[in-house]
């Protein structure tokens, strides 16, 4: 029985378990909602157990149904890889949006890298500090700073993602090295102008605190964008409280020091998350890309299988 099951059904069953609703199952396939339903009652029948759980317009999967996508979404996944790996080779696409500063500071100065190690990828990169919402296909994925809730995208929205952390950043007081002979301790920093980020998760209220201070009263220039407080300190115009993930290239360099280093204790924080659909997973496209980003920063993207 179970060599006959239609995968029509089983594509039904995987679009209403990755969307949470047989509406948006619906519009994810064209179809009708009535389509989508009959289909995966007839595969509950044809399986003998119950998949979903109705909550009014929303579904949720049951243990059964859990189990069940777990090995949808794998062969589903490992068909588009065979697809792909058999297929005339063409460049993939990849259409990437990025937080401002990461795109500038992280993402840029690597694309020689990724374009080497990544033969056959095409990629395209939007800067912005606006979520993608994934409404269309304008995006692939967002390297967003601060992880979205489902406020944002909805808690049916939020499931249909998956939301990787990009790793920790350590925040630390960054300035010129002429600057650096003067700062020898946190005190030493209220002789100094301090480089305001104001949209920044991590400021200088909280640096000065996780040092038993209390910050001084802002009296330094402020930008909204981490990567033009890391241009204004390298020109010496103060003190800026940035990541080091953000500020290796002038840290490599010499440009930038961190006069505090082993001295203060600095912030440690998950800064900027990947936040890509689900039903993306196994395009080839993103499984290049995600494998890059694994190795660049040591992290597991969860496709050790997927080959």
């Amino acid at each position: 029985m179970f060599h006959h099951l239609p995968l029509s059904a089983l594509r039904a069953f995987e679009a209403a378990a990755r969307t949470g609703s047989f509406r948006r199952a619906a519009e994810d396939l064209g179809l009708t909602p009535s389509a989508v339903s009959h289909a995966i009652r007839a595969l509950e029948r044809d399986l003998g157990t119950v998949l979903f759980e109705r909550e009014g317009r929303s579904v949720k999967l049951t243990p059964e149904g859990d189990t069940l996508m777990r090995h949808v979404e794998r062969g589903f996944g490992e068909l588009q890889l065979g697809i792909s790996s058999v297929a005339a080779r063409r460049p993939e696409l990849l259409k990437l949006h990025s937080a401002p500063s990461f795109a500038a500071q992280w993402l840029v100065p690597r694309l020689g890298r990724l374009m080497t190690e990544c033969e056959g990828l095409d990629l395209r990169i939007a800067a912005g500090t606006d979520y993608t919402r994934f409404l269309a296909d304008e995006f692939d994925a967002d390297v967003v700073y601060g992880t979205p809730s489902s406020d944002f995208l909805g808690s049916a929205g939020l499931q249909s993602m998956i939301v990787l952390p990009l790793g920790t950043e350590v925040v630390s007081p960054l300035c010129a090295p002429s600057l650096a002979p003067m700062i020898r301790n946190a005190q030493d920093l209220f002789g100094q102008v301090l480089i305001e980020s104001d949209n920044k998760r991590v400021r200088w209220p909280a640096w000065f605190a996780a040092n038993g201070l209390s910050a001084p009263l802002p009296k330094g220039p402020r930008f909204d964008r981490s990567f033009i407080s890391i241009s204004a300190a390298v020109d010496g115009l103060g003190v800026a409280l940035e990541s080091t993930m953000l500020a290796e290239r002038e840290l490599a360099s010499g440009r930038l020091m961190r006069p505090l280093k082993g001295i203060c204790e600095d912030v440690v924080y998950t800064g900027h998350w990947l936040v890509y659909p689900a039903k993306r997973r196994y395009a080839r496209s993103m499984t290049l890309f995600l494998r890059w980003l694994g190795r660049e920063l040591e992290l597991d993207v969860g496709l050790d299988q997927a080959e």
